[in-house]
């Protein structure tokens, strides 16, 4: 697939529904619409207007996608060339409301309706069945385009994933608890409108934006992406909430890699500066080393000034590294298991070592591996989304939680797997490869992380148990692992304005 066709997609084309009907496969789903009251067909792609809907079965909307630009070249209809469309987008609801119940842990917290954005997604996932086991009512949102990365790339999840209403059907059947699902991309304001308007949410959890720093750093356009894509989402969920929800508490996926490696602690979102005998509490310094890093700076100042501005009420969850696979409700059934990447894109470097120590491949250190960032285990992110919901923040209030348990070097982090191996009697080895990324190798690293805990967080701490259970799971999927994928292929100071597009071998 060459970047030119992949670009059309990410730019919301019709092939766009050919990835949304593969990630329901094995449903009745039917492909069906018109586009300006002509009948559409093509070739490689299905019909504009997808209707996607299991009539059987009771927890699926039916939603129907209308794509705002055609394939390069154009796509007949009827003897005419589309270059154009207009983007709207229809949810149906078909299950009933659900009755206000009191749930938690004896905080007298009422039930909440949360929407998740990005709710297919490695920390979406979780954090959907972690709140639905809780008692809250959710609803996911997602454009499936993470499952289109791995088609662009040639890579895919160590872990085999099912397709969103396989998952989604399973937890029906193990919980009796139903999971809401919109498919459609909240850079459509329209989409997005009628999603808030059916739901009706009181909590918006916001993941839904490109995640990977090396994506946003292979050329010209993926950064452009990630930044349209990142930005231009966020700003629709404030204003879908100032319009419509206006009391709607919204919790926000940010980065510590927001703040970068300052020479001095890094405060929880705000520092009190002295400066020439005046004292002030502002933003804590940014120091982005990506456009993906960027994008949520922008995104953090953009929130800081909507609960400025409207009194909307929000929380930036400032997250480290996350690692691991499972939490209690993803382990319930091979069909819930969440997703692991391992590749020199999106893997994180926990779970990269993890998966190279079990297929003998030396661990990737980048540079001297002196990079020290906050981790956190996938539990503990679930049980932090929980917290933040559960006490909200207030009416024109921002507020800032730096989200991660521990820190840790790559070099703490590599040695700490090859440790692991030996027990399992895994050889593991080392290699210093060249940094791919421009960023300090050795420096000072002192993170504050109180505000979680106080509200009641209790870490899952890294120890050989995790390691152990991570180290199975790379060795039980060990022959999904593509070699060419392992290396870093993508440089910061490489980067350039030819698209970077897929070959044989991987990147």
């Amino acid at each position: 697939m060459t970047w030119s066709n992949f670009e059309s997609l990410l730019r919301r084309n019709l092939a766009m529904a050919q990835v949304v009907a593969k990630a329901f496969a094995g449903s009745a789903v039917n492909v069906s619409g018109v586009v300006g009251g002509q009948s559409l067909s093509t070739s490689e792609a299905p019909k504009s207007g997808v209707c996607l809907g299991a009539s059987s079965s009771d927890i699926w909307r039916k939603c129907a996608i209308f794509v705002d630009s055609g394939l390069r070249g154009g796509v007949k209809t009827t003897g005419q060339s589309v270059a154009r469309r207009t983007i709207r987008a229809a949810v149906v609801k078909e299950s009933p409301a659900r009755p206000t119940s009191l749930v938690g842990e004896g905080n007298g917290s009422k039930k909440k309706k949360v929407m998740i954005l990005g709710g297919d997604g490695y920390c979406g996932w979780a954090t959907a069945l972690h709140l639905s086991k809780k008692g809250h009512e959710v609803a996911i949102v997602d454009s499936l385009v993470r499952r289109l990365f791995d088609e662009q790339l040639g890579t895919q999840t160590l872990t085999p994933i099912a397709s969103l209403q396989k998952r989604v059907k399973k937890w029906k059947d193990l919980s009796g608890e139903t999971l809401d699902v919109y498919i459609g991309d909240v850079c459509n304001f329209e989409f997005l409108e009628h999603a808030v308007k059916s739901f009706e949410p009181d909590t918006i959890v916001h993941f839904g934006e490109q995640r990977s720093a090396p994506y946003s750093m292979m050329d010209r356009d993926r950064a452009v992406f990630t930044q349209h894509n990142n930005v231009i989402g966020t700003l629709n969920v404030l204003f879908a909430i100032k319009e419509f929800v206006p009391e709607c508490h919204l919790v926000k996926l940010g980065t510590m890699g927001e703040y970068g490696t300052p020479n001095i602690d890094i405060e929880e979102g705000f520092i009190t500066i002295t400066h020439n005998g005046r004292t002030d509490t502002l933003p804590y310094p940014k120091q982005a080393s990506s456009f993906y890093h960027l994008s949520k700076v922008h995104d953090s100042h953009n929130l800081a000034f909507a609960c400025k501005a409207w009194g909307l009420a929000a929380t930036d969850l400032n997250q480290g590294v996350v690692y691991g696979v499972h939490t209690p409700e993803t382990s319930l059934d091979e069909v819930l298991i969440n997703r692991l990447d391992y590749d020199g894109v999106f893997g994180t470097a926990l779970n990269r070592f993890c998966v190279q120590a079990a297929v003998g491949h030396p661990l990737t250190v980048y540079g001297k591996g002196g990079q020290t960032r906050g981790y956190l285990d996938i539990r503990d992110t679930v049980r932090c989304l929980e917290l933040a919901i559960i006490n909200p923040a207030k009416p024109g209030e921002f507020r800032v939680f730096n989200q991660f348990t521990e820190q840790f070097s790559v070099n703490d982090l590599a040695a700490l797997v090859t440790k692991a191996g030996q027990k399992l009697g895994i050889e593991v080895k080392t290699a210093h490869v060249q940094n791919p990324r421009v960023e300090a190798e050795e420096h000072y690293y002192n993170a504050k992380h109180s505000k979680l805990v106080e509200l009641g967080l209790e870490p899952h701490y890294l120890g050989d148990a995790l390691l152990d259970s991570l180290l199975n799971v790379a060795v039980t999927y060990a022959d999904r692992v593509d070699n060419e994928q392992i290396l870093p292929a993508v440089s910061w100071k490489k980067i350039g304005t030819k698209p970077k597009t897929v070959k044989p071998s991987g990147l």
